[in-house]
């Protein structure tokens, strides 16, 4: 899907890109092929698409063969997507807000599925949350992300962009690729960049209850430019004590700690 054939297809609708619903299509052939590429679709593939729009990925993944089920809030691009259902009955469609969606139904319908979406950025991150939530169900997500949100799930140890975001996504996945996505090509054109990235999930026990974990990261956090010993003080009165135990400095401060450190040093603390 190009820039007039979206354009021509807005109009037979009567529909214009609506800001409240993050709506910025794709209008990149070549963006599209490599979000599928970066997927991995296959034709036994089951797919779970978030916020399908005008059914440019859509189209992509039932070309390589797929089962979609794609989410759809707005009820025009809904019932579009009705239309291309009647020709390719491996798409099957839910006009709902995907935050209210009920995951465990997924299961009725495929044990495993893959996520492929453009993600309305105003709701990244309560998306993730839900998708993390429920890594069991997934084998992977490939998705488009504002850049800096990307950056930052994909941030290293000791940089300013590391965060809460980061640990609570590396928690449950693990970072598989990803690829920058000019602001040309979408339609309408966003004020930021934005890139495609993989998450395979992991399926493995948690290492700590999730419970216990991310309060504890997330009240570092806050407070990001203190020490861990003035931040959690109240957590852990003895914490300077315990970084020691474990190799780590009495001074350190949230963005210097890996996954693996946070874990050891919360196990520690509960």
């Amino acid at each position: 899907m190009n820039k007039s054939t979206l354009l021509a297809f807005l109009n037979e609708i009567g529909a214009t890109p609506r800001k409240e619903l993050s709506q910025n299509f794709l209008i990149n052939s070549s963006a599209i092929c490599q979000i599928a590429d970066l997927a991995e679709i296959s034709p036994s593939d089951w797919v779970l698409e978030i916020g399908a729009g005008a059914g440019a990925i859509t189209q992509e993944l039932l070309a390589r063969g797929a089962q979609v089920l794609a989410i759809e809030k707005d009820p025009t691009y809904a019932h579009h997507l009705e239309r291309m259902q009647t020709e390719d009955q491996r798409l099957h469609i839910r006009c709902c807000d995907f935050l209210q969606f009920p995951l465990n139904a997924l299961q009725a319908m495929s044990p495993t599925w893959k996520v492929v979406s453009n993600l309305p950025y105003q709701i990244t991150a309560p998306i993730l949350e839900m998708l993390c939530d429920h890594a069991s169900y997934f084998t992977s997500a490939t998705l488009v992300v504002q850049k800096e949100v990307g950056d930052r799930i994909c941030a290293k140890p000791h940089t300013k962009i590391m965060g809460s975001l980061t640990i609570f996504v590396q928690f449950y996945a693990g970072f598989a690729g990803s690829f920058p996505i000019s602001s040309s090509c979408f339609y309408p054109k966003p004020a930021v960049e934005s890139m495609g990235l993989r998450l395979n999930f992991k399926h493995t026990k948690p290492p700590i209850d999730p419970l216990l974990f991310f309060p504890i990261v997330r009240k570092a956090y806050q407070q990001r430019r203190k020490m861990l010993t003035t931040s959690l003080k109240t957590v852990c009165p003895t914490l300077g004590a315990i970084l020691i135990t474990l190799g780590l400095s009495p001074k350190v401060r949230p963005e210097e700690l890996t996954l693996e450190n946070w874990i050891a040093l919360i196990k520690a603390i509960v």
